[in-house]
């Protein structure tokens, strides 16, 4: 077995009012792909920012031994010196610069001041066929999808002549095939010799790539874990993040009896959407569904189905040129035209894209839950502040929002206190209909169960959900009916006794499938 190539031993690295790491150790052997768990907040990005010099040596406590030579980097830049390099969750590229370029900003290949294009094409060509990716190098970052993105990071850290690779959420923002792509590439990279960390929530990629995985919990490593070993189960691995067992995923629901002759909270018939820049191309084509109270209702569909964007063009027409079709609440038409419309219905939406769209990421807690309904905490337009302190207090307490007070920048907190953030905007804000887009996208299972059972509640409370996702488990595990999508158009409807995983993939591939028929038509003619 090949010996260790870092060592962090007894790292402790505090923050104004909270402990974030607390006497954290890891070994990671020469050549393997080691993976780091935890609950949001957990300190797993923290580390590995120690790591990387982004805390730079002074700010922590303990000590860094990288090939046997105890390390004391100042920034990035010397952590990259030695081999070691980082690839955040959000993507470090400039996307109006070209692929070529974006692979040696800041390691230009230059004399006297004069960058070799000559040089930078050609090497950059190779980087791109190392990591399997064929676009052409001076291609525009922005022309490209977010999955050739990682492999452009990729390309980017093996231009550094990395040796310990860190991917950090690498797979949060891909499809199953980009993310695919990208494991197999990590894989062939171990090939090579490079040895990676990689953090994830997704055990079933952990359980397909890593060798060893090290779990930490409340800014303390718990234990680390032979991923090939037998009783190294998914369950496992659970346990020792939240510090107890799960014994079920989702929580305990009835399926949801609507009552006959009631019409549903929620009404789309006919919804057709037109692409913004190519309005020839329909994004949304000819699609009807309902929710009815206490109902929780999933649309599941591969990327570019059109899930988002019926969701976004219902919510304020925030997406695409709008074609036709009308929307009810509880049986009376109504306007969507704008978000203050849609919400003055009753109607939310909580975004895939939480970072973008869903927070003030440099505002605080407080700020961020009142926004959607000031007028509840404010009186001729003079803001109650201990009322607004006191509402963003009360869901700090009961969504369980980990921040030491409400005053905290939300951009500090992770992924998944973040989304316990969206979420409590919304719900002050007392929708009737909530869609939820994406809501557990890249927060850990024990965060992940807190969502469910919030959710769970609000149809409990009468609510109407509509809850779309790219995993199919967790649609099963929570929905009363299922809508499938593809294309842009709807292909099937299961009620909860009804789906399966392979009946929602039959009908989320349908488009694709019709589509290969009709060639293979074509061609035994």
């Amino acid at each position: 077995m090949a010996g260790p190539v870092l060592e962090m031993r007894s790292i402790v690295k505090t923050f104004p009012g909270v402990k974030a790491l607390s006497d954290v150790t890891l070994t990671v052997r020469q050549g393997e792909v080691h993976a780091i768990c935890g609950e949001n907040g957990a300190g797993k990005s923290t580390l590995m920012k120690v790591l990387s010099g982004v805390h730079p040596h002074g700010s922590y406590e303990g000590d860094v031994l990288f090939e046997g030579e105890t390390c004391r980097f100042k920034d990035i830049r010397a952590s990259e010196q030695h081999g070691i390099v980082i690839i955040h969750q959000e993507l470090a590229l400039v996307p109006y610069l070209s692929i070529a370029e974006n692979i040696f900003l800041g390691n230009e290949h230059a004399k006297h001041g004069l960058i070799n294009w000559n040089d930078t094409l050609r090497h950059a060509t190779e980087l791109l066929r190392r990591v399997g990716l064929d676009e052409h190098p001076e291609t525009r970052v922005a022309d490209i999808g977010v999955g050739k993105q990682q492999l452009v990071e990729i390309a980017k850290a093996l231009s550094k002549k990395v040796k310990l690779l860190i991917l950090d959420e690498p797979t949060a923002a891909l499809n199953d095939e980009d993310s695919g792509k990208l494991l197999d590439l990590i894989l062939q990279l171990k090939e090579q010799g490079i040895t990676s960390i990689i953090i994830s929530h997704k055990l079933n990629e952990i359980r397909r790539v890593a060798d060893s995985v090290t779990i930490i919990r409340d800014g303390r490593s718990i234990e680390t874990l032979d991923v090939k070993a037998a009783e190294t189960t998914e369950d496992r691995i659970i346990s020792g993040m939240v510090g107890r067992d799960l014994e079920n995923r989702f929580p305990e629901r009835t399926p949801h009896q609507p009552e006959e002759g009631t019409a549903p909270a929620l009404e789309i018939r006919n919804w057709t959407v037109h692409h913004p820049i190519d309005q020839q191309r329909k994004v949304v084509d000819d699609v009807s569904i309902e929710v009815r109270r206490g109902e929780i209702v999933g649309i599941a569909g591969l990327m570019g189905a059109g899930r988002t964007e019926l969701a976004m063009s219902v919510f304020g027409r925030t997406y695409g040129r709008h074609a036709g079709g009308t929307v009810l609440r509880d049986g009376h038409e109504i306007r969507t035209k704008t978000v203050p419309e849609a919400v003055g219905h009753g109607i939310a939406y909580v975004t895939e894209d939480r970072k973008h769209y869903g927070l003030n990421l440099i505002d605080t807690i407080n700020r961020n839950i009142s926004l959607t309904a000031l007028g509840k905490v404010s009186k001729r337009g003079v803001v109650d502040e201990h009322g607004e302190r006191q509402v963003a207090e009360d869901y700090r307490k009961s969504m369980n929002i980990k921040a030491p007070t409400v005053f905290e920048p939300v951009g500090k907190l992770s992924g998944g206190n973040q989304q316990k953030v969206v979420l409590s905007k919304w719900i002050f804000a007392g929708p009737e209909v909530l869609i939820l887009d994406e809501p557990t996208r890249g927060i850990d299972v024990g965060a992940k169960y807190e969502i469910y059972t919030v959710i769970d509640r609000l149809a409990a409370e009468g609510k109407a959900v509509v809850f779309i996702s790219s995993e199919l488990p967790e649609l099963l595990g929570m929905c009363d009916r299922i809508y499938t999508m593809a294309a842009g158009r709807l292909t099937g409807e299961f009620s909860r006794a009804e789906a399966s995983q392979e009946a929602l993939m039959r009908q989320m591939t349908k488009d694709k499938q019709d589509q290969k028929s009709r060639k293979d038509e074509e061609v035994s003619r």
